[in-house]
C-alpha cells in the first residue's frame, strides 16, 4: 500500500494490516481501494486500501540514496553506458577522470564494461570518440526503492516520480 504525506507526497510503502489500522485510528484516509478486497471481523468488514494519505502531515528529512558501486550498477541497471552491453563483468567509469578534476559524484560515475572502459581511458568521451547512451545523474529516493520492488500498480502512477 502506497502511503502519501498530507501533500499527497510518497513516503512510502506499508503492508494492507498496517493501512487498515492507520485508516481506523484515524491517522489515514484512504485515497484509492484495492479491487474489491476486503479484511473481516466478527463484526464488521474494512476495504484494504491501495493508496492512503496521512491525516497530519509528517515533516521528513530528505533521504539520499548512497554513492556505492552496487546502487551505481542498479541505477544503470548493470548496462554498459558505452556500448549497451549487459551480463558481463562491469566496473566503473568517471565520465570526466579524476586526473582531468572529476569527482567521485552520481553525475560522474558510469557503469562500464571492461573493453570500453579501456579504450576510453583517461580521457573524457568526446576524446575518446565514445557517446554516453544517457547523462548520469543522482536517483530521486523514493524512485529508488520503487525501482527494487518490481513495476508499480498504475493507480499508484499519478502519485510516483516515474513516468
Amino acid at each position: 500500500m502506497l502511503v502519501l504525506n498530507q501533500s499527497y507526497e510518497p513516503l512510502g510503502i506499508c503492508r494492507a494490516r498496517r493501512a487498515v489500522v492507520l485508516c481506523f485510528l484515524g491517522k489515514a484516509e484512504i485515497v484509492e481501494r484495492a479491487d474489491g478486497l476486503r479484511v473481516h471481523s466478527v463484526n464488521d468488514s474494512f476495504p484494504i486500501p491501495s493508496i492512503l494519505r496521512l491525516s497530519n502531515f509528517v515533516k521528513i528529512r530528505r533521504r539520499s540514496v548512497p554513492l556505492t558501486k552496487p546502487n551505481l550498477m542498479r541505477r544503470d541497471n548493470y548496462t554498459c553506458q558505452y556500448c549497451g552491453v549487459r551480463h558481463v563483468p562491469m566496473t566503473l567509469d568517471h565520465v570526466v577522470p579524476r586526473t582531468h578534476g572529476g569527482k567521485d559524484s552520481w553525475d560522474n560515475l558510469v557503469c562500464a564494461c571492461g573493453r570500453c572502459n579501456s579504450r576510453k581511458g583517461d580521457r573524457i568521451p568526446g576524446e575518446a570518440g565514445m557517446k554516453l547512451a544517457r547523462q548520469p545523474k543522482k536517483p530521486h529516493y523514493f524512485a529508488f526503492v520503487l525501482s527494487s520492488l518490481g513495476k508499480p500498480p498504475a493507480e499508484w502512477r499519478p502519485y510516483l516520480f516515474i513516468s
